[in-house]
């Protein structure tokens, strides 16, 4: 028996009783046309505040694309985040892993609530990673993990830097081994765009497990935020990742 792509939406959208609920839909922009396609989720966790999250609206426009190109029409939601790397040693990292907690809830409650067919989650830090894959897991409707990518690194003075180089430099400054101009030019380039941690941290390690349990589409974590190709990436998640996402299809 083939799967039915609308298994969820048509519930939601279809006959005379879900009139009110397809003009609430039309007040934005989609059409009936829109309507009659897989109603698929694009789940990201943008934030205005870390590197890891910053690229997700410009790749989440792309795994749209790539959406509509496979048949179904995408609908983005965003959650939060909090960054260890800027949370830690205050009382802020209280928070960090409370919003991995918040984030699963969060992308749960907008599919579930909304009766979505499939989505992809796009991800980019230690939190944001598992939160994503939890909702998932919980969920169990066709899905696939796109990771954002780790960040290019910094260079000064001739040397490769990445953010464990600034925790260095802290403690060469604290000895009196740099001064302060000196620690403020390693701060300055160790961190030049989008991404993660520079490193086998623990960003990109679950990133690239998730690829070997089938989660994200095998080869495409490893592209950096800032790559050429990261776009292109995200455009392919949907249409090239059918195997990882009929990993997680509701029993017939």
């Amino acid at each position: 028996m083939a799967f039915d792509t609308r298994h969820k939406s048509r519930v939601l959208v279809d006959g005379p009783d879900r009139a009110a609920a397809r003009t609430y839909f039309k007040a934005i922009g989609f059409t009936d046309a829109d309507l009659a396609k897989p109603l698929v989720g694009v789940a990201h966790c943008w934030i205005e505040i870390t590197p890891c999250n910053w690229n997700h609206k410009k790749l989440a426009e792309k795994v749209k694309e790539g959406i509509r190109a496979a048949g179904g029409t995408p609908i983005e939601f965003n959650t939060i985040s909090v960054t260890d790397g800027i949370a830690m040693g205050t009382e802020g990292m209280k928070a960090s892993l409370v919003s991995r907690e918040v984030i699963a809830d969060s992308v749960e409650a907008v599919v579930r609530g909304h009766l979505l067919d499939a989505f992809v989650a796009i991800s980019g830090c230690d939190k944001t990673i598992p939160a994503m894959v939890m909702a998932m897991g919980r969920l169990n409707v066709p899905s696939v993990m796109l990771y954002g990518g780790s960040i290019r690194y910094g260079e000064h003075r001739g040397k490769r830097l990445t953010v464990q180089d600034v925790f260095e430099a802290i403690g060469a400054y604290r000895v009196g081994k740099i001064d302060a101009a000196e620690l403020n030019a390693i701060e300055s380039r160790a961190c030049p765009g989008a991404g993660a941690c520079g490193g086998q941290f623990t960003a990109n390690t679950m990133a690239t497990a998730f690829e070997m349990l089938g989660v994200s589409p095998m080869g495409f974590n490893g592209v950096p935020a800032e790559d050429a190709h990261k776009e292109d990436i995200a455009f392919q998640t949907d249409t090239s990742s059918r195997r990882s996402r009929s990993r997680m299809r509701s029993p017939a």
